[in-house]
């Protein structure tokens, strides 16, 4: 438990956040011998630095905490998260105010994620009073979501295969009173699912299509879909050992789906939420899709294979051509898609593509208000020439080593057509280096944004 939520113990431990500029007020107000003692320390207010003040009895009798300063060029609201990894175990409240309270709160309950799952000794945590006047239930329902889908990222494809990664799925669902259908192995291919079978067929557990929809019919239609493939080793076009290490997490789109259709359940939102996910392993065998190959898509394009290692795309366009079918308002992918996004943007910062002006200042709005960050690249008309193939209507990796991102988004939108809003994310779902409430290893992107959208968009509850 991260939060006490008991009565509020005589001795939770303050919790003070200072500035350069609040910190010469706040010493002078400190009792003389807190004051001498954080001077003795040579305690400065830098962002991110706490210092534990004793009390008459050595106990720990108040905490400080640096933040940035108003004129800062960049604040960080989930700074106060790193307060519980720093901390030993106690109850602690906020003496006054950080940044912003909600965030700072959530950011105290995400960092409290551990993967813990395979190792014995588990860890004793601080916890927090939760601040009058926040929606706790909210940020409960935010924080486990966001630990459903770092679980699933973390768990490795000897134990996240695609039947595990169903599983998740129809759990989630049922709990919630959704019943999900399942497309399992050979009838994808009865079913019209080409692709998703083509680059999960070589694999020991078959590739399957996982569908489920819950809310009332008459609702505005969500729809999401996300990239559910469980380990890629980039198939015939293998990737080297380093490409293949982090590759459990190439599963993050559908971790995100799932995380995202969590919070909307959970809080009850207004929508008919439909959530597809393709789920495989691209793998080796004689049966293994290979380059120059060409099949058959459901939206009836035919796709040349250019590359093995580029099979998001395809498992994706058979499920987006599902989803379009529907037409639904708003309809949102989600895949570890391109190395090249990573390259342009780094880790922290995914992608987004979409034609709707309008959503695309939705979606930025809400990624600051929720400290949940992307940027939008362009649907680049011009670039749509180099995933041309002189064979079939269309190559899954193209012609050029240019402006990958780009083109693996220009191909997705071909198996879009009748939907209102479509919106494609290309995510990492990784975070190589530990921030406040971000833990090294999975992570969910754009989740949080997008529910706080479609609150905005919808209402806060049905």
């Amino acid at each position: 438990m991260v939060f006490f939520e008991g009565p509020v113990p005589a001795d939770a431990v303050p919790i003070t956040f200072v500035t350069q500029d609040s910190w010469p007020a706040i010493k002078a107000a400190l009792p003389a011998p807190a004051a001498h003692f954080a001077a003795s320390s040579k305690f400065e207010p830098t962002p991110g630095h706490h210092l534990i003040i004793p009390d008459a009895e050595g106990r720990i009798g108040h905490v400080l905490f640096g933040l940035e300063s108003k004129s800062a060029r960049h604040r960080d609201p989930f700074l106060p998260g790193k307060l519980i990894t720093a901390l030993p175990a106690a109850v602690y409240r906020f003496a006054n105010a950080p940044h912003d309270m909600a965030l700072a709160v959530l950011g105290w309950a995400l960092a409290a994620y551990r993967f813990e799952k395979y190792k014995k000794k588990k860890h004793e945590q601080p916890q927090l009073v939760p601040p009058a006047g926040i929606d706790l239930a909210r940020i409960k329902t935010l924080a486990a979501g966001v630990t459903l889908g770092r679980d699933l990222i973390n768990t490795p494809a000897n134990d996240l295969d695609p039947d595990a990664l169903e599983a998740a799925a129809v759990t989630l669902a049922a709990r919630f009173g959704a019943e999900a259908a399942i497309t399992l192995g050979d009838a994808l291919l009865d079913e019209n699912f080409p692709l998703i079978h083509t680059v999960g067929r070589a694999a020991a557990k078959p590739p399957r299509l996982v569908d489920f929809s819950w809310g009332p019919e008459t609702a505005p239609k969500v729809t999401l879909v996300g990239k559910g493939v469980c380990f890629d080793t980039g198939g015939l076009d293998i990737k080297p050992s380093s490409g293949m290490i982090l590759m459990k997490k190439d599963m993050g789109g559908a971790a995100t789906a799932l995380a995202l259709a969590h919070f909307i359940m959970d809080r009850g939102l207004p929508v008919r939420l439909r959530v597809l996910l393709p789920i495989v392993e691209n793998a080796i065998s004689a049966n293994a899709m290979r380059p120059s190959d060409i099949y058959p898509s459901r939206k009836g394009l035919s796709v040349e294979i250019g590359n093995t290692d580029a099979e998001g795309r395809l498992i994706l366009a058979d499920a987006l051509a599902l989803a379009d079918e529907e037409a639904p308002d708003l309809l949102f992918d989600f895949a570890t898609l391109t190395g090249a996004a990573r390259v342009a943007l780094g880790p922290d910062l995914p992608p987004f593509y979409t034609e709707d002006d309008q959503l695309a200042a939705e979606i930025e709005k809400s990624a600051k208000a929720a400290n949940d960050p992307v940027w939008r690249l362009p649907l680049w008309v011009p670039y749509d020439k180099m995933i041309d193939s002189k064979v079939a209507d269309v190559n899954n990796s193209g012609n050029s080593g240019f402006a990958g991102s780009i083109t693996a988004a220009l191909f997705l939108k071909r198996f879009v057509e009748k939907t209102k809003t479509w919106t494609h994310f290309d995510l990492y779902a990784w975070t190589p280096n530990a921030k406040p409430a971000r833990p090294e290893g999975g992570e969910i992107q754009v989740a949080r944004l997008l529910f706080d959208l479609l609150e905005a968009r919808y209402g806060a509850r049905a």
